[in-house]
């Protein structure tokens, strides 16, 4: 962080910030705590997107973050401000939405579109996917690790408990486009991914192919999915986090900065490839019974058979380019000399958080019985 720019101090302020926006968003019990929880985590980002003052690319990442988020935030207030004319209250809890035998009301159900719409801004589930690539790709790297992972997994936190809570009662009406949100998020964010020439923008697309997986936890919205969406915000905060901490020591971001990293590097690259396993959920790693879990809850709805295997062709194609980035490590000449200086402490890290990622995916009980107690 000391390297992104001045202001050293100002980024922890800011982290800390984003930390109380978590708080609030997995906690609300009321429309407005979500909105402003939302908010007090979108606005320092939009700062530290644009940290490296320097860096062309980083201004203009946080200036489209700001302009689309803005814009995703007045659809949201919107939605909001349909919700309490159609119920009267901002409350989520103990609040009947739709009472038994009757329809939901027009404003009812355009406030739950433009809360959805929100929402999927925020997780960058298609078509609201735009703005990803290039904030996660302009901002600093230990920024964008920061925003992929946990910021990801608050939201859609938040994004569960809204559903189950507040439109529980109207799956029905909304469990077709969620399918349609998820099949387009997964083809586009799959498909891209595979013809990027870079890693830091392939680990964008990556990110949205993922939403598009946690995105089953709303679709499904039983024990399963509930299970499944922590289980699966571990496995891919973990492994995310990891790999880009390994890009961040590369002063080459392409896949040929890659090139014969294992030999030069061997323990980072090897933490790297248990890392990419993950991601792309093949077995004995956390990232592989995230997937089972997700999809095991759409199962258990009976319906909409085709998705989960559209599901899983996606993620047999996730493979290709994951295995790229090994493939380049281990079995591809260097460029040109690779100097990576890596301390004892940051090996330590990494080695812990690949080990992390194996227990999980040995014992996922270890995690999902906090759930329960």
């Amino acid at each position: 962080m000391e390297k992104v720019g001045s202001g050293y101090a100002d980024y922890f302020a800011l982290i800390f910030f984003i930390l109380c926006g978590v708080v609030l968003v997995s906690s609300f019990k009321s429309l407005l705590i979500l909105f402003l929880g939302i908010e007090i985590i979108s606005i320092p980002l939009y700062i530290l997107t644009g940290s490296d003052k320097k860096n062309l690319r980083s201004n203009e990442a946080s200036l489209k973050y700001f302009l689309l988020g803005s814009f995703s935030t007045g659809i949201l207030l919107m939605g909001i401000a349909l919700m309490y004319g159609s119920l009267g209250t901002f409350s989520t809890t103990g609040v009947n939405f739709l009472p038994e035998g009757t329809k939901p009301s027009v404003l009812l159900v355009a406030g739950m579109l433009m809360l959805f719409f929100a929402m999927s801004f925020k997780v960058s589930a298609v078509p609201f996917h735009f703005w990803t690539p290039d904030v996660y790709d302009g901002a600093p790297t230990v920024f964008t690790s920061f925003m992929a992972t946990i910021v990801k997994a608050a939201v859609f936190i938040a994004f569960i408990r809204l559903f189950d809570e507040s439109f529980g009662a109207m799956q029905s009406q909304w469990q077709l486009m969620v399918a349609v949100i998820i099949t387009a998020t997964l083809l586009v964010g799959n498909i891209t991914a595979v013809f990027q020439q870079s890693v830091k923008r392939m680990l964008a697309y990556s990110s949205i192919s993922q939403a598009g997986f946690m995105l089953f936890a709303v679709f499904a919205m039983n024990t399963d999915a509930k299970e499944g969406l922590i289980l699966y915000a571990a496995a891919y905060s973990l492994a995310t986090i990891g790999i880009f901490a390994v890009l961040n020591k590369l002063s080459d971001y392409s896949f040929d900065g890659f090139n014969g990293l294992a030999k030069e590097q061997p323990l980072l690259a090897g933490t790297a490839v248990v890392f990419l396993l993950s991601l792309a959920g093949i077995p004995l790693t956390a990232g592989f019974l995230s997937k089972f879990y997700m999809l095991k809850a759409a199962l258990a709805t009976g319906k909409f058979m085709w998705l989960v295997i559209f599901a899983v062709l996606m993620a047999a194609v996730s493979v290709f380019y994951y295995f790229r980035v090994i493939q380049a490590m281990y079995f591809k000449e260097p460029q040109k000399p690779i100097q990576v200086s890596a301390s004892a402490s940051f090996k330590t890290g990494l080695v812990i958080v690949a080990l992390l990622i194996i227990i999980l995916g040995i014992n996922p009980g270890l995690l999902i019985r906090w759930l329960y107690f």
